[in-house]
């Protein structure tokens, strides 16, 4: 084997990895609302302290490389910034208050028409062309949505009106959500070729951290020192397994074999999803649920089918 396919099937194995550990970070969050009254915010305070020495080690050893301090410019490092902030304080910010009202697979679900979220913009801020083929996959995979939509619990004849409401709230969140990782995708793809995977990651994320704490030192209403064990439990676990670890395989792997293929690869994200909120959360597995996400990776493949061509 030539040494450039083992660095694409390193790249492959990477993917599959990091999108696992991406897809676990619904099931601590859900855990860590079942231990005590934790808020969004103050969750995510926490996964974020136990993610910033990671992040902020990797980035002294790039920036003490006399390259990256030449490659990366003040407007490089301004929309390093940005991107993180978006992708990572953003989008989740709105990710742990919507889970506080839908299952971990319906989330998982709705952020993953992030795909969808980033040809449009390509189409809307830098005139990307949008193949018929494309138009169709996007109508199938909000077709999954409304699919996934109508199966969670709440959207029943007899269901009362608060858990309507709650559904629809949720539902919401989550899509802000994953139009936000859709941006932060998008900026990600112009920035890793500039400055690397690895430095881009760790600047990203701790301008997020810090964008997270800042959040919570202002607005955040429940000191962390009362939170239980529990909490902190899942709270740093989701840092290490859900954050740190998939931010740089994700990144590594575009670098390896390209966002088109690493989109492609993610698809096992959803279903994972539904088989460990089913396995740790005791959410049952609707064929509303299947339908849904069948339609949902059948388009995102679609996509990026296309975008390989």
């Amino acid at each position: 084997m030539q040494k450039k396919d083992r660095y694409f099937l390193w790249g492959i194995g990477i993917s599959v990895i990091g999108a696992l550990c991406f897809s676990s970070k619904a099931i601590f969050v859900k855990l860590g609302y079942a231990y005590s009254e934790a808020d969004a915010i103050s969750l995510l305070a926490i996964r974020m302290l136990g993610s910033i020495p990671f992040f902020a080690v990797t980035a002294a050893i790039e920036l003490h490389k006399a390259d990256n301090r030449k490659k990366i410019n003040k407007k490089d490092l301004l929309w390093i910034f940005i991107a993180g902030l978006l992708g990572y304080y953003l989008a989740s910010l709105l990710d742990f208050a919507g889970l506080q009202f839908v299952s971990a697979a319906l989330e998982r679900l709705i952020l993953f028409i992030y795909p969808t979220l980033v040809l449009l913009a390509s189409r809307i801020f830098f005139g990307q062309h949008i193949e018929k083929t494309q138009w169709l996959a996007v109508l199938i995979t909000y077709l999954g949505i409304l699919l996934a939509f109508v199966g969670e619990d709440g959207w029943s004849e007899d269901a009362h009106t608060s858990s309507t409401q709650e559904l629809w709230t949720g539902a919401s969140l989550i899509l802000g959500c994953a139009i936000a990782y859709a941006g932060y995708i998008v900026l990600s793809s112009k920035l890793i070729p500039a400055v690397g995977a690895s430095l881009f990651n760790s600047l990203a994320m701790l301008a997020a951290s810090a964008g997270v704490l800042i959040h919570y030192f202002f607005l955040g209403t429940q000191p962390l020192a009362t939170m239980s064990s529990q909490v902190w439990k899942y709270g740093l676990l989701m840092a290490i397994f859900a954050t740190v670890i998939p931010s740089y395989l994700i990144a590594e792997s575009i670098k390896r074999i390209g966002g088109g293929y690493t989109a492609i690869i993610a698809s096992i994200g959803p279903l994972s999803t539904i088989l460990m909120a089913y396995w740790w959360l005791a959410e049952p597995v609707t064929v509303w649920q299947m339908a849904g996400t069948v339609l949902i990776l059948g388009g995102v493949w679609m996509i990026t089918q296309q975008k390989q061509e």
